[in-house]
């Protein structure tokens, strides 16, 4: 599981899970366990998650029954607010394809991992999230981020195939209250944008 900033650096990275895993099982363990150290975000502010999360207070996922992704507004632009809200989710989300992109283009390796054990598989995995953010801070020219354009978006599809399926939700025991007041802030994002949009 990883969480990257806006200038495609990873600021959070779990590797080592054994077998295939739920993304949102993991992140539930990850956020749930403290020997994961994971940074829950500042009240007010949000993780952008896909579809497979459930939107509850901090991670902030688009309208499900929706187009998303950015390939399938090709042809036709955002139709209704929710449409233009899970357009505009999908463009910033879209650095983490993009930093997935430019990793596994860099690290062939995270593609065809050798047969190692498992703790040794692990830390190849950190190591290279580690190189490729020491990578985007340092150097001051990179054709894999100076052409970070021309790198193939890596679809969730593609992210997720060890998964077993997007559809199960996050369950840390957030009350009905807490979903329905964040399914009311993500209206409101939604409404802001649509009008801004309109005007």
């Amino acid at each position: 599981m990883c969480i990257c900033s806006f200038d495609m650096k990873f600021t959070y990275v779990v590797a080592g899970w054994e077998g295939s895993a739920n993304d949102a099982r993991i992140l539930s363990e990850c956020a749930t366990n403290p020997d994961y150290e994971f940074p829950a975000p500042p009240n007010g502010k949000y993780y952008l998650v896909d579809s497979g999360y459930t939107n509850m207070p901090g991670f902030l996922s688009p309208y499900r029954g929706e187009r998303y992704h950015l390939n399938q507004y090709a042809d036709r632009n955002p139709s209704g607010k929710r449409e233009l809200f899970n357009y505009r989710h999908s463009s910033l989300r879209n650095v983490i394809e993009r930093c997935f992109g430019v990793l596994k283009a860099r690290f062939l390796i995270l593609k065809q991992m050798p047969s190692y054990d498992l703790k040794i598989q692990k830390y190849i995995v950190i190591a290279c999230y580690g190189i490729h953010n020491f990578i985007r801070t340092n150097a001051e020219k990179d054709v894999y981020f100076d052409g970070d354009e021309d790198i193939p978006e890596v679809q969730d599809a593609t992210i997720q195939s060890t998964h077993e399926t997007l559809n199960d939700s996050v369950e840390f025991s957030i009350s009905r209250d807490q979903l329905r007041e964040m399914a009311n802030v993500r209206d409101e994002i939604a409404d802001h944008i649509w009008r801004a949009n309109r005007r």
